[in-house]
Formats: structure tokens, C-alpha cells, sequence
């Protein structure tokens, strides 16, 4: 079914067209016709399947035209770059209206901010954080909102802002529509869902625990010296288009950007520790192709929608097995196919299964051939975030922190993980013929498709086989 047959105006269609969208995806499709109805909606997909698309097309279509006086639409996001990355869906989605978005997060001075909501604006998109800023100062009244929608709700409570978020929803008029949209609904969501919502209807598109199809993901063992080694000779003999290397600390990316460049790669940073306009002209070098290695924390698992990522690589096992799956979901996004690595050291067996069970399935753990694994191991890198010993992470909102604005993130403790995410793992299979052997049985990955196969070849394009 297209756009144009979902009851959105021409102005949104032809947005959307010009955007070179035709048809929508499954959370679109399901959840357009209840926003238009007017009705509260929790929302769960799983990254990079178009949820923004899913609130942003139906809620322009509610506002009809500009009014000078609001805002009407409230939408909570948990870092700047979701924050911009929204606004700029609005904006684009709403090219051929008069409404108009506004932005609103830290890392830059309140003037224009301030401006763009005194001259009148139809819809804030806004970090907790710097909203509440504004409120407090006045320049800013929620009782015109209308629609409140609250975006990556369980990242937006990993980071600590349950209590914002709570004052916030308190501000807003309680004759409003709301909507939750967010890749997983834990507990703490259905308790905050109760106050804000009222009969909500539920749209799940997908397991929101499981890997992208689309992805073909490995781990790679390797002793504790020669992750840096095996990092180079991963992007050296793979051919990739853009690639997304994720460290678990910020001090630990700046270390793998300085050696990546002295290894004569084109690299950008992305973590909280970096100014805004660091930030922005990361991220728009990366998109451009100025830079082919973005070396980021968490802050980009959720945060970056970037078209043609065809590699992410793990340097650090992530925290938690969500973080895993949003990590890896950077690639392989809208039905593109995409290839994701995860070094991994002899000590992290128990993060490596604890992946496993959230998931779902086996991870083949492959050796790259042609790498020296008997190399003298170098002195490790400093701290770069290395994995706690299994069973020593810390508990739930407390310390490993993710990256973001302000966040408090961490891990979830042990038991608790293993309750909630418990699921049998699937029959593993052989590796293939020609495939590099791998070292833990899993999956094969021609099970997953058939036609593709974790490349060596020489940098290049990409040869499927």
C-alpha cells in the first residue's frame, strides 16, 4: 500500500516522494491510521525499520496549518542527535507546508533556541535537560501541547531522566494524544505508560531482541594485545563503504581514532566528551564520505540515521545485549545488507553467551585468515573500556556509562539479565566450505543468506559471492 492511500494530505505525500519514499514500512503502516484517529499508541520495532516516519507524517498531518501560538507537538528525545536528527524528518517530511519545527537541546547557547520559540513554532523537538531550562525561564509553556510523544522511551530512562520525564508529561494538558515509540518496553515503560496514556494501542513489528535479517554478524576472539592489530586487519582486508567502530569509553575512542589515522584512515569521532560543532561536523563528514571510520561510544548506537553504513565493528564488547542489537543495527538498515564484527578476548565468555541468550541464537566466532594470532601481544592500549569480569558489571542506572547528554546508563546486574532474557538458542550448523573455521559452532551464514559471505578481498567494492 503506498503513502497516498493512507489518509495523509498531498503536501505530506509529496514530501515524502521527494524524500524518494514510495512505500511504507511495517510500523508505518500500522501506526499512520491510529495516530490520524487520534488514539494513544505505544510503538515497538525494531532500529532502523522508520518509526520517526511512523509519528512524524501522521502527527503533520493532525496540525494542518502554522499557528503562531504554541507549541502543539512536544516530542522527548534522549540525546542532541536524535534531537537534531528528528527536527530535520520534520522539516523534510514537511517541506511543502508552513509549519514549523524547532529544536531544543544542550551543547550550544540558548540564543536561537530561545528566538525560534518566542517568534512561535508548532512543534519543539527537545533533549529533558534544555527543555526544562526553558520552562523554568518561562520562554517555554506546554499547555497548548496537544500531542505529546515521547521517542526512544527505554534509552530516554536507561540515561536517568525518568523524573524529567514524569514532571514534563505532569506540564502537558491531560486532554492530549500521546505516543510512546521505542525499541524495546521493559517494565519501567508500563509504569510510566500507565500515568501518561490512556488505553493505548499496541503496535510490535518484529522481536525487538533480535538482529536485523539483513545483518550478517560474527565474533572474532583474539588475546587482549592484539585487538588494535586485529582491528586494522579487519578494515584492511575487508571492503567496506563507511564503517562505525564502537568503543565502550570516550577516552578509549579518541585512543582508536589516533592510531586509525596514524594507520592513514580517514576517522571521525562521535562521543559526549565532544563540543557540538565537533559533533555536528563528525557526523556530516561521516555522511558525506569525507570520513570512511567513525570511531563512537553509545551515543551512536541509538543516535545515527546514516544510509550506506555497510560495517559496524565492535572493538568492545557492549555492556548489555540490548546495546548489541542497536549497535549492529547501524548497518543493514531499511532492507540494505550490511556486516557486523565483534572482537572479542578469552575472558569475555560469559558476555559472549549472555548476547547469545538475548538474542536468541548462536554467533558463529570466526578467525580472519591470514592474521598472525601467535604474534607477540603489544601493551595494552591504556583503559579504553575493556568488559568487566562476567558478573561484575555494575547494577542498572549506576556507572559504565553510555554516552549522550548526561547520561546515567549502565548495565543491568547479572541475575536480572539472565531472568529477563533467557531464550533457548537455535541449532547451530557448520560452516560452510571455504568459510573461515569458526571457534564456537553457531549459525552458519549461509543459513541466514544464502548468498553472502564474510568477505577478504582487497579495499575495494564490496563483491558479494
Amino acid at each position: 500500500m503506498p503513502f497516498s492511500k493512507l489518509g495523509l494530505p498531498p503536501a505530506l505525500v509529496n514530501g515524502v516522494k521527494a524524500m524518494g519514499y514510495t512505500d511504507p514500512t511495517p510500523i508505518q503502516l500500522r501506526a499512520i491510521p491510529v495516530v490520524l484517529g487520534g488514539g494513544d499508541l505505544i510503538g515497538s520495532a525494531q532500529t532502523g525499520t522508520g518509526k520517526t516516519a511512523a509519528f512524524a507524517l501522521p502527527t503533520l498531518a493532525r496540525l494542518g496549518k502554522h499557528e503562531p501560538r504554541g507549541p502543539r507537538v512536544l516530542i522527548l528525545e534522549p540525546t542532541r542527535e536524535l534531537a537534531a536528527q528528528v527536527e530535520t524528518a520534520f522539516r523534510d517530511f514537511g517541506r511543502f507546508t508552513d509549519l514549523r519545527a524547532t529544536v531544543v537541546h544542550g551543547g550550544v547557547g540558548y540564543g536561537r533556541q530561545r528566538s525560534e520559540l518566542q517568534a512561535g513554532t508548532d512543534v519543539v523537538i527537545a533533549t529533558p535537560g534544555r527543555l526544562m531550562d526553558f520552562i523554568n525561564e518561562r520562554t517555554l509553556s506546554l499547555a497548548g501541547v496537544k500531542i505529546l510523544i515521547l521517542d526512544e522511551v527505554d534509552r530516554m530512562l536507561d540515561m536517568g531522566f525518568v523524573k524529567d520525564v514524569k514532571k514534563i508529561i505532569a506540564m502537558c494538558p491531560k486532554e492530549r494524544q500521546t505516543l510512546f515509540f521505542s525499541a524495546t518496553v521493559p517494565p519501567e515503560i508500563e509504569e510510566v505508560a500507565r500515568f501518561a496514556l490512556r488505553n493505548p494501542a499496541r503496535i510490535e513489528i518484529g522481536v525487538a531482541r533480535t538482529v536485523n535479517q539483513s545483518v550478517t554478524h560474527a565474533f572474532y576472539p583474539v588475546p587482549q594485545g592484539l585487538k588494535f592489530d586485529l582491528l586494522v586487519a579487519l578494515l584492511e582486508k575487508t571492503d567496506f563503504q563507511s564503517c562505525i567502530v564502537f568503543s565502550r569509553t570516550k577516552h578509549g575512542a579518541d585512543k582508536i581514532a589516533r592510531k586509525l589515522k596514524a594507520a592513514n584512515h580517514s576517522v571521525a569521532v562521535l562521543h559526549a566528551n565532544r563540543s557540538q560543532n565537533q559533533r555536528v561536523e563528525a557526523l556530516a563528514g561521516f555522511k558525506s564520505g569525507k570520513y570512511e571510520v567513525m570511531v563512537a561510544t553509545d551515543i551512536a548506537a541509538r543516535g545515527i540515521d546514516v544510509a550506506g553504513v555497510s560495517h559496524v565493528i565492535n572493538y568492545d564488547i557492549p555492556a548489555n545485549p540490548e546495546d548489541y542489537v542497536h549497535r549492529i543495527g547501524r548497518t543493514g538498515r531499511a532492507a540494505a545488507v550490511g556486516d557486523a564484527f565483534t572482537i572479542t578476548t578469552p575472558d569475555q565468555a560469559g558476555e559472549i553467551r549472555d548476547i547469545e541468550r538475548f538474542i536468541g541464537q548462536k554467533v558463529p566466532q570466526l578467525k580472519l585468515e591470514g592474521f598472525n594470532y601467535s604474534a607477540q601481544p603489544k601493551p595494552a592500549m591504556g583503559f579504553q573500556g575493556a568488559a568487566p569480569a562476567h558478573g561484575q558489571r555494575p547494577a542498572h542506572g549506576h556507572g559504565g556509562g553510555r554516552g549522550g547528554q548526561g547520561g546515567h546508563g549502565g548495565g543491568r546486574g547479572q541475575q536480572q539479565r539472565e531472568q529477563r532474557y533467557f531464550q533457548p538458542s537455535s541449532q547451530t550448523q557448520a560452516p560452510r566450505p571455504g568459510q573461515p573455521q569458526g571457534h564456537g559452532g553457531g549459525h552458519s551464514q549461509q543459513a541466514e543468506h544464502p548468498q553472502r559471505k564474510f568477505g577478504n578481498l582487497s579495499r575495494g567494492r564490496w563483491q558479494r559471492r
